[in-house]
């Protein structure tokens, strides 16, 4: 049994909560100019809670920034292309100004840190920041490894490339999941990483809702697969709420296979989950699922 870590370093200021930002909605553009704006959705009316216990608070949807980091080895049915520089920036500027704000990004999305770090550096404290270690992408193919020295050396790079503390770090594990969970040394070089204050919060990020439950014993936040068509994690998800441990669900539109509006819903109704992550590189359909993640969860208090 792993004992589930303590953190006694004092309260620091917050660093990433949900607040009121910029609502101008962004033109949408054709081939023949400009077309009318959206309706825009203030970032005040992203409902928002507490990650489990811990003081940091995350909106009913976050942002998961594969899509603009990385488009080779991927599980996705339909290709596409990489954002350009400007596309990028303007596309993460526009989920803060949905109040997605939460964004989770890995080494393993390719360039997604080093895009996160340069366009969202002057609004950093307007969101909360989630990245992994455990896997990388290099040469076209993912390579993994937990030893406690390649976890350092990611997460320095990974704070180089943010700029600077982590509000939450997960291992981003392998097939072997379970036995990641139960790795003291893993679980051990976390735990150095948050006390040499790299990272506020630890977690993990499995592929069974057996691993899941393995790393409730020690961790702060847990990521979860979870749709209608992937309901193992559900008791595991209700007993890590109970504990005050946060959630975060993933694959919430089994990687683009669900309608989104529907699979956004079905999550949220779920009171055991704090945040869902959704990706994607159209801020149009983006403004769609906060619309139901709002219409799931009720607008934020005005």
């Amino acid at each position: 049994m792993i004992d589930r870590p303590k953190n006694d370093r004092p309260p620091e200021p917050p660093s990433a909560n949900a607040r009121d930002v910029g609502s101008a909605a962004p033109v949408e553009r054709s081939a023949t100019g400009p077309s009318t704006p959206s309706p825009p959705i203030p970032a005040c009316a992203m409902p928002a809670r507490p990650l489990g216990s811990t003081r940091l608070r995350v909106p009913a949807l976050g942002f998961g920034a594969f899509k603009i980091g990385r488009n080779v080895g991927i599980r996705y049915e339909q290709p596409y292309e990489l954002p350009d520089e400007a596309t990028a920036a303007a596309l993460l500027s526009g989920v803060l100004d949905l109040g997605m704000s939460l964004v989770d990004t890995a080494p393993a999305y390719g360039i997604s840190e080093e895009r996160i770090g340069r366009h969202l550096g002057n609004r950093r404290r307007e969101f909360v920041l989630c990245t992994k270690v455990g896997e990388s992408f290099e040469g076209g193919r993912s390579r993994y490894d937990f030893s406690p020295e390649a976890i350092e050396r990611s997460v320095r790079r990974s704070v180089a490339r943010l700029g600077g503390r982590l509000d939450i770090l997960l291992v981003h594990a392998d097939a072997e999941d379970q036995r990641r969970a139960e790795d003291r040394r893993i679980v051990d070089a976390l735990h150095r990483l948050r006390e040499a204050g790299l990272v506020e919060l630890v977690g993990f990020s499995g592929r069974s809702a057996a691993a899941a439950r393995s790393a409730m014993e020690w961790a702060d936040v847990l990521m979860v697969e979870y749709h209608r068509d992937a309901r193992d994690a559900e008791a595991t998800l209700a007993e890590a709420h109970r504990r005050g441990i946060g959630t975060l669900v993933k694959k919430a539109l089994a990687s683009g296979r669900l309608p989104a509006e529907e699979a956004i819903s079905f999550a949220l109704a779920n009171d055991s989950v704090d945040c869902v992550v959704v990706g994607g590189a159209n801020l149009s359909h983006l403004r769609a699922n906060a619309a139901a993640a709002i219409a799931a969860r009720g607008a934020a208090p005005g």
